[in-house]
C-alpha cells in the first residue's frame, strides 16, 4: 500500500512539474506553437523562432500608451519582447513644471510599463517640446546606440503627420536610424497616431495620417485603459480627444473601419524580407 501511494505521488509530481517542462523543451526545439493540456490546465508553448523583438520609440512618456497601448499588450501576450525609448520627460516644457512633477511622470511611465508588460530601454533627457533645437544627428545616434543590443524585428514610432514638433522630429530620426544597410536583417517600421496631436494637424501643413494596418485590441482594451490611468494627469475631460472616452471612441472608429469592434491604426512604411 505504501509503495503504491509513493508511486502515485511520484506520478503526480511528474505530471504537474516535469511533464510541462519537458513539453515546453520539445515544442521549442521542434519550432511550433501549441497549447498542451495537462491536469486540466492549459500550457501555452511559444515557438522561440517566432518571438519578436519589438521597439517603440516615442517623444514623450505616455505617447506609447495613448498611441498603441493595446498593441503593446497584444505583442506581450503573443510572447514578444517589447522595449520602449522616450526622448524627453514630456513635462519640463510646461510653465508649472518642477522636479516633483517630472518624477511623478517618470513613476507613471514605470507603472504603465508594468501594466502593459514592456521594458523601458532608455528615457533620454532631450529638451521637451524643443527637439527642433537639437541637432537631429544627436537624436539619431542616441536611438542607434540604445537599440543596437536588441536588433528589433518591428519598430513603432510617431507619424510625421502630426502637430507636435517632437513627434515629427522623432519620426524622422527613427527613419534615419533604421535606414537600409548592407546585410540588414528583416524588419518593418510602423507609424502610429497620438490623440490630441496627430488629429490636431492640418493636411495642407502637416500632411494626413493614412493608416493601412489595423490591429485588433478588443481583448486588450482593459490593459490599455489601466495603463492610461497611470497617466491620469495627462488625461483630459471629455470631449477633448485625449479624454478616456475619446481615446476609446477612436479605438472603436478604427475598428469599425475594418469590421472590428476596437483597433489601433498604423501606417506600415517599410518592410524588409530577405533570406
Amino acid at each position: 500500500m505504501a509503495n503504491s501511494r509513493a508511486k502515485n505521488e511520484i506520478s503526480d509530481f511528474f505530471e504537474k512539474h516535469i511533464k510541462p517542462l519537458e513539453a515546453e523543451i520539445i515544442c521549442l526545439k521542434n519550432g511550433f506553437q501549441t497549447t498542451v493540456g495537462i491536469n486540466n490546465k492549459k500550457l501555452l508553448i511559444m515557438d522561440a523562432n517566432k518571438i519578436k523583438n519589438v521597439l517603440v520609440v516615442v517623444a514623450h512618456t505616455d505617447d506609447e500608451t495613448i498611441g498603441m497601448g493595446g498593441t503593446i499588450a497584444r505583442h506581450v501576450s503573443n510572447g514578444d519582447k517589447v522595449y520602449c525609448i522616450a526622448m524627453t520627460d514630456g513635462v519640463s516644457a510646461r510653465k508649472e513644471s518642477n522636479s516633483t512633477k517630472i518624477e511623478k511622470r517618470n513613476d507613471a511611465s514605470d507603472k504603465s510599463a508594468f501594466n502593459l508588460g514592456f521594458e523601458w530601454l532608455n528615457k533620454f533627457s532631450f529638451p521637451d517640446n524643443q527637439l527642433d533645437t537639437v541637432p537631429i544627428l544627436d537624436i539619431i545616434q542616441a536611438i542607434e546606440a540604445a537599440t543596437i543590443s536588441i536588433q528589433p524585428d518591428i519598430i513603432y514610432t510617431h507619424s510625421a503627420c502630426d502637430l507636435n514638433i517632437d513627434h515629427v522630429i522623432v519620426s524622422r530620426a527613427v527613419l534615419t536610424a533604421f535606414r537600409p544597410k548592407i546585410s540588414t536583417k528583416p524588419y518593418e517600421i510602423r507609424l502610429f497616431e497620438v490623440s490630441s496631436a496627430t488629429d490636431f494637424g492640418f493636411r495642407d501643413i502637416t500632411g494626413q495620417f493614412t493608416p493601412n494596418l489595423f490591429i485588433d485590441i478588443k481583448n486588450f482594451w482593459y490593459k490599455k485603459e489601466k495603463a492610461l490611468l497611470c497617466y491620469k494627469d495627462e488625461i483630459r475631460p471629455y470631449p477633448n480627444s485625449r479624454s478616456m472616452k475619446a481615446i476609446k471612441n477612436l479605438a472603436k472608429i478604427r475598428g469599425n473601419q475594418i469590421g472590428l469592434e476596437m483597433a489601433e491604426a498604423f501606417t506600415l512604411i517599410r518592410k524588409v524580407e530577405n533570406n
